[in-house]
């Protein structure tokens, strides 16, 4: 049913949908870390690509990440979209993407 939801969401020339990884809820000792004291990741993973911008000649700018990329996200920005999963996502530009990384 995951896989059907995020079909649903194509984004759209130059922006990316990507899942945010999830914070560390314990750290490498064991305490357990309450949500105000989690910090927000800065990574992801891209989850779809759009299919790029156009240039002044109309011509297709083909984006330089792609699906399945791990990426490093800015602190802010994007646009959140809850899907049916119960998961939440985030689009945006690919110039606000900072780095992919491996």
């Amino acid at each position: 049913m995951a896989a059907n939801a995020i079909k649903k969401v194509m984004p759209m020339l130059d922006r990316i949908l990507v899942q945010r990884a999830e914070p560390m809820t314990a750290t490498e000792g064991g305490i357990v870390l309450p949500e105000s004291a989690r910090s927000k990741m800065m990574q992801g993973t891209v989850i779809a690509v759009g299919p790029g911008a156009r240039n002044h000649q109309n011509e297709h700018i083909t984006p330089l990440i792609k699906k399945g990329d791990q990426v490093l996200l800015p602190g802010y920005g994007g646009t959140r979209v809850k899907m049916e999963d119960g998961k939440e996502y985030i689009i945006f530009r690919e110039s606000d993407i900072l780095a992919k990384y491996e």
